[in-house]
């Protein structure tokens, strides 16, 4: 592994104002999104800790890429985000160019 496989190309993060609670981000890729008991999406850490603070986000593993992709453009709230890290660019989501 080297330390280009280490460091997260992509990051994604929901913004809960916009979440509608639908689940189809966790259905897509469970490993990276979760329903909590409030009903609104977040996402997980690596360790598969859910991030609760606002803005939380958490690196998009380049196995679950496409997941993560279909996840934000499925979304009915469009509030899931996948940024590049390098330079905050958002990649896939509602202010993607």
């Amino acid at each position: 592994m080297t330390a280009q496989d280490d460091a997260p190309e992509l990051e994604v993060w929901i913004d809960q104002d916009l979440c509608t609670g639908d689940g189809i981000c966790a259905q897509y890729a469970p490993e990276v999104f979760e329903l909590d008991i409030d009903g609104l999406a977040y996402v997980k850490s690596a360790d598969d800790e859910l991030l609760q603070d606002k803005g939380a986000t958490t690196p998009v593993p380049l196995k679950l890429l496409d997941d993560v992709r279909d996840s934000a453009k499925e979304c009915p709230g469009d509030c899931i985000h996948v940024r590049r890290v390098r330079d905050l660019v958002e990649v896939y989501g509602p202010d993607a160019e």
